[in-house]
């Protein structure tokens, strides 16, 4: 009978090892995917650091890249290049001009010694500047008394001629004191405190308490006619949207909560745009539907999702924002760029058409056609693009994100074409709301509420000054020497609305 122990101890001992190599495969399988998860978790944090240097030290243009896939590159423009005006500046006819004569002493003629005579001029200006000019408006209010009641009567009543309704009763500021402070603070952004060392070197001494009351009192004085511009504004045919934090101290047990300064406007086509900041102290829709209740109509504005469900809104998405994701892959990812740039070459395509349409000055049933016959095109060629795209990316990199952004918001991007009147982006929102960031640098928070509220209030009639081309502080001067004498909020404010106004100075 044959021994099989050696046989089945060796069988054993293949069976170990295969086990052996099996485990260490599998490990090795593990490894891999270790491996691959590790690289591409530094793959990304590389490229968020590269991002934030990007954002930090880089510039901040968002212009088309040169590449291999910027095709819109490729359409030369025919319009002549736009060249800087040379020569010396011509001042305003308005300015206050005072001459000045120069004179020669002496009038004997170098050549023969007899007496010269005056022949001509050379004219030259000079701009003259008078920082912080002050002065004091008197008052002077006479009374008046019958003298037959003095003599005949029991009493005698003493009349006093009235003066003007004042924006602020019983105070030294002035219609136009209030409209230099409000003009400084909420149209070139200086802090109060800035505003207190301007005056006192013009002499006077006023606190940065004073100033602050002031633009409170201001801002209640105007809020009527902001809350007339606001229904102009709810009964427009489209709009745009943004929103952007401001720290309030004073609001709830927190002061450090970021509250926020929402911004409404008029699309860009409008012939009476207005721009209206609210202040709300959260970001929920609850505050969007607050504002927009009487409003049904296409909305412009970002990705931000509260904007979307609002009864009788129709949200318009934002190609800025959506090529922008684009740009941060650019920036954030050393590999790989070519499908981001593929990308903002058709973005550049979509814009190169909006910027024909705003030379050509053309309606918004023109612009409407255009995008109809040119741009639709090119948007379904991006849409196929993206759903090949989306398959090949990672989802988690930068070019995954921005693709998979461009596809959720597609409805929302591509609705722009339905009407001529809306815009491919919300810049312009953008730029209306970039005074208060700027501003917000400089004075960092609001103390109260009521001074944030007062800020949007007065903000409201800087934007809407400047997306009409009205001189602001003419504009304030106008209001608070007009507002004060109208009797009731419920007024009709048609005749200060800053495409109706009649100011005196008018030098915008």
């Amino acid at each position: 009978m044959t021994d099989d122990t050696p046989l089945l101890t060796l069988q054993n001992q293949l069976a170990q090892m295969q086990a052996q190599i099996d485990a260490l495969q599998k490990d090795k399988a593990v490894w891999q995917e270790d491996k691959v998860e590790m690289q591409t978790r530094i793959d990304h944090l590389l490229a968020e650091l590269k991002l934030s240097k990007s954002q930090k030290y880089g510039r901040k243009s968002e212009k088309s890249p040169r590449g291999t896939f910027n095709e819109a590159e490729q359409h030369k423009t025919t319009e002549p290049p736009k060249h800087h005006k040379k020569g010396k500046q011509s001042l305003a006819e308005h300015f206050e001009r005072e001459e000045v004569e120069h004179t020669l002493t002496e009038l004997a003629c170098s050549c023969c010694g007899e007496q010269m005579h005056h022949c001509s001029s050379e004219d030259s200006e000079q701009v003259k500047i008078i920082p912080a000019k002050i002065s004091v408006i008197k008052h002077k209010q006479f009374k008046y008394a019958c003298r037959h009641c003095e003599h005949e009567a029991l009493t005698n009543k003493i009349i006093t001629a009235p003066k003007p309704a004042q924006p602020i009763p019983g105070s030294i500021a002035s219609p136009e004191a209030l409209a230099a402070v409000v003009t400084a603070k909420y149209c070139d952004a200086l802090p109060l405190y800035r505003l207190v060392d301007i005056f006192e070197r013009g002499g006077l001494r006023i606190s940065r308490g004073t100033l602050a009351n002031w633009c409170i009192k201001a801002g209640n004085l105007i809020k009527p006619l902001v809350k007339a511009m606001q229904a102009h504004l709810l009964g427009e045919h489209s709009l745009c949207a943004d929103e952007t934090r401001v720290q309030v101290l004073d609001e709830g047990e927190n002061p450090s909560s970021n509250s926020q300064m929402w911004v409404y406007r008029s699309n860009e086509v409008s012939k009476q745009p207005v721009v209206i900041y609210d202040y709300q102290a959260g970001r929920s829709r609850a505050c969007a539907e607050e504002f927009l209740m009487d409003y049904q109509g296409y909305l412009q504005c970002d990705g931000y999702s509260v904007y979307d469900g609002i009864e009788g809104i129709t949200p318009v998405a934002c190609w800025a924002h959506a090529r922008r994701k684009y740009d941060e892959a650019l920036k954030a990812e050393s590999k790989n760029k070519g499908r981001a740039h593929k990308a903002i070459s058709f973005i550049s395509q979509l814009y190169k058409l909006e910027t024909q349409a705003k030379n050509k000055k053309l309606s918004p049933q023109a612009r409407y056609q255009l995008r109809q016959e040119k741009t639709l095109p090119i948007l379904t060629q991006f849409k196929v693009w993206l759903d090949e795209a989306s398959d090949k990316v990672i989802a988690g990199s930068y070019i995954g994100k921005a693709i998979k952004y461009n596809l959720n918001q597609w409805h929302k991007l591509i609705r722009y074409v339905e009407d001529g009147h809306l815009g491919i982006d919300n810049n312009i929102t953008e730029r209306d709301i970039r005074p208060f960031t700027t501003g917000r640098k400089n004075w960092l928070f609001s103390k109260s509420v009521n001074g944030a509220q007062a800020s949007a209030t007065l903000y409201s009639i800087v934007m809407t000054c400047r997306a009409n081309d009205i001189n602001p502080y003419y504009y304030f001067q106008h209001l608070f020497k007009t507002l004060p004498a109208r009797q009731s909020d419920d007024d009709d404010f048609t005749d200060l609305m800053p495409w109706n106004v009649q100011l005196d100075f008018d030098y915008s």
